[in-house]
C-alpha cells in the first residue's frame, strides 16, 4: 500500500493561558492525506489551523498523539527535503534580487541545478534582476513558493498562498499546482479565500475549536450543508413597477414549465455556506483537561 503523505492521530496540544491554565488548541485530531491529493485547510481565526501545521512541520511537538510525513517524523520529512511550506509572512531579505535570493537558498539545499527550473515554474524568469523590496506582493508570494520547489518535494504546504496576487496570477498558479498533484506532489493549503478552495481543493478539511468537524471531497460538503439557489427570467407580462405578480410566484411553486419560464439555473450550494453552517453551531472546547 501506498505510504500516506500525512498520518495523524490523537493529535492534543494545550497551551498555558494568562490565569494559569490551559487551552485546548489541537484537541483529538486525526488526518490521513494521500499522495497526490489538493486539500483545503479551513476553519476561523483560532480553529487551531496554525498549531496543526505548526506541528506537521515539525515545528512544535504534540501533548498527545502522533503524525508522520510519509512514514517519517515532520523534522526528518524536513530534513530529507520531502517537504516545504509557503508561509504568508516573513523570510525575504529586501536588498537581494529575485535570482540572488534563489540561488542563495539553493545552495543551502544543494540544488543549484534547479535554480532556472523554479524560477521558471513560479513565473519569475522575467523578474530574475529585480530587487525583493521592488516586487509586488503578489510577486515577493510567488517567489516564496519558488523557494519551497527548490528541493522537489513531495508534500508542499501553503499559508494562504495567493494573497496579493491579481485574478491572472492566482489561476496560474493554480494551474500549476494541479499540474503538481497530477505527477504525485501532495498540496494542502490553508486559506480565507472560500472561492479559491471551492474551486481548486478536490478535499476539504474544516476545522473549529480544534476538532476536525467535517472531511469530505469539497463537493460533498458543499451539498451537506446548504440548500440549491434557483434563478429564472419571468415572462414580461407579469412584472411591473411593483415587481412579479404574487398570484403568479404562488403558481410557480407548483409548476414552472406552463408558465413559460426562461433561463432557468440550478446551482449547487457555495463552500462559503457549509463553512458557516459548520462553524457557527459548535461550541468552544473551554479549558484543557
Amino acid at each position: 500500500m501506498t505510504t500516506p503523505a500525512i498520518r495523524a492521530t490523537g493529535l492534543r496540544k494545550a497551551f498555558r493561558s494568562t490565569d494559569g491554565g490551559a487551552v485546548v488548541a489541537v484537541d483529538d485530531v486525526d488526518l490521513v492525506v494521500q499522495p497526490g491529493e489538493i486539500v483545503a485547510f479551513l476553519g476561523p481565526n483560532g480553529a487551531g489551523k496554525t498549531t496543526t501545521v505548526d506541528m506537521l512541520l515539525g515545528l512544535t511537538a504534540p501533548d498527545e498523539g502522533s503524525i508522520e510525513v510519509y512514514g517519517t517524523s515532520p523534522a526528518d520529512a524536513v530534513r530529507q527535503g520531502l517537504v516545504s511550506a509557503v508561509m504568508q509572512t516573513g523570510g525575504l531579505l529586501n536588498d537581494f534580487t529575485v535570482e540572488e535570493t534563489v540561488r542563495a537558498i539553493a545552495a543551502l539545499h544543494g540544488r543549484s541545478d534547479r535554480v532556472e527550473v523554479v524560477l521558471d515554474r513560479a513565473r519569475l524568469a522575467d523578474l530574475a534582476g529585480r530587487r525583493v523590496e521592488a516586487c509586488s506582493g503578489g510577486e515577493q508570494q510567488r517567489l516564496k513558493f519558488a523557494l519551497a520547489l527548490l528541493p522537489d518535494p513531495d508534500l508542499v504546504v501553503l499559508d494562504e498562498p495567493t494573497t496579493g496576487m491579481d485574478v491572472g496570477a492566482r489561476q496560474e498558479f493554480w494551474r500549476a499546482m494541479r499540474e503538481d498533484a497530477a505527477l504525485g506532489r501532495t498540496i494542502v493549503f490553508a486559506t480565507h479565500y472560500l472561492a479559491e478552495a471551492d474551486e481548486f481543493a478536490e478535499r476539504t478539511v474544516l476545522m473549529n475549536h480544534g476538532r476536525i468537524v467535517h472531511d469530505a471531497a469539497t463537493t460533498d460538503v458543499r451539498a451537506a450543508y446548504g440548500g440549491r439557489t434557483l434563478t429564472f427570467r419571468p415572462p414580461a407580462e407579469v412584472v411591473d413597477t411593483d415587481g412579479i405578480d404574487a398570484d403568479w410566484l404562488a403558481r410557480v411553486r407548483t409548476a414552472l414549465e406552463p408558465l413559460g419560464v426562461t433561463d432557468v439555473d440550478v446551482s449547487a450550494a457555495s463552500l462559503e455556506a457549509a463553512f458557516l453552517a459548520l462553524t457557527a453551531d459548535n461550541e468552544p472546547i473551554g479549558a484543557a483537561r
